[in-house]
């Protein structure tokens, strides 16, 4: 092994398993203890850095808190919008859009009978919201959806909407649902301390395992380019103790003489 090199992972397979939307990625061998680093570094920035797209807030007819029941409705507004969280789409659009669920009679209200819209596309249609429980009951809203990544808290948004009776929500955007890792000792040549890399990757289905990682290793890859070649600025108290030490030189050594002598030899040759 070359102490003056750290030698680069080697291969990288990924291996489907029986479970939707997961992937096994083998990563190694890699220099010893850099094991961790890369996966740590790596789960992080799929939890926290994957675009995504998510329900922001809802307007329900006939409701203008989240408190409240909506007659022949199963659930209460509370349970329904915790079950509204769960709802996963692709966006095509940078801006909020708004989707419109309207049913009416006794049904199992699905995220399949939210109405079409051009713009998003629900990857768990069969996602089970709520419960009309008479023919007598309905059930309409607006729902909005935005794109984002991570976790956003209502707090923490800047931009709220004002309408009557919106009921904010807390939102989670990342596709990734799952991110295990585990890492073995790896044999190189007679070297058994390398590492071996084995990341459990699950989406949502708005993107691929495959996709998720492989977008994961850029941002690392951008985020750290942009540290390289550094500058190392001076702090400003050394700073001005040079600019100090140059006016001192100056003044003794008398910079500007040679300017008053050439000025002196002009006057005399005049």
């Amino acid at each position: 092994m070359d102490m003056g090199h750290i030698a680069l992972p080697k291969n990288v397979k990924f291996e489907k398993t029986n479970k939707p939307n997961n992937v096994l990625v083998e990563i190694g061998p890699c220099f010893p203890g850099f094991g961790i680093t890369l996966s740590n570094s790596l789960r992080r920035v799929l939890f926290s850095s994957m675009p995504g797209a998510a329900p922001i807030g809802i307007v329900i007819e006939g409701i203008e808190h989240e408190f409240m029941a909506l007659p022949h409705l199963k659930e209460d507004i509370l349970e329904f919008i915790l079950n509204l969280k769960q709802l996963r789409m692709k966006m095509f659009s940078d801006e909020i859009v708004e989707l419109q669920l309207d049913i009416h009679g006794k049904k199992v209200i699905t995220a399949a009978d939210i109405n079409k819209n051009s713009e998003v596309e629900i990857v768990n249609p069969e996602l089970v919201l709520g419960h009309i429980t008479d023919m007598a009951g309905s059930f309409k809203a607006r729902i909005f959806v935005k794109k984002g990544m991570g976790y956003e808290m209502v707090e923490n948004r800047e931009n709220r909407e004002k309408l009557v009776n919106y009921i904010e929500m807390d939102s989670v955007f990342s596709p990734v649902v799952h991110v295990g890792i585990n890492v073995d000792n790896a044999r190189v040549g007679k070297m058994t301390n390398w590492d071996k890399i084995v990341m459990d990757v699950v989406t949502d289905g708005t993107i691929s395992p495959e996709e998720a990682f492989n977008e994961s290793v850029k941002i690392l890859i951008e985020q750290l380019s942009a540290l390289q070649d550094a500058k190392i600025d001076e702090p400003a108290n050394l700073k001005k103790e040079k600019e100090l030490e140059i006016e001192t030189v100056e003044d003794e050594v008398g910079i500007d003489a040679p300017k008053e002598k050439t000025k002196e030899k002009k006057e005399k040759k005049s």
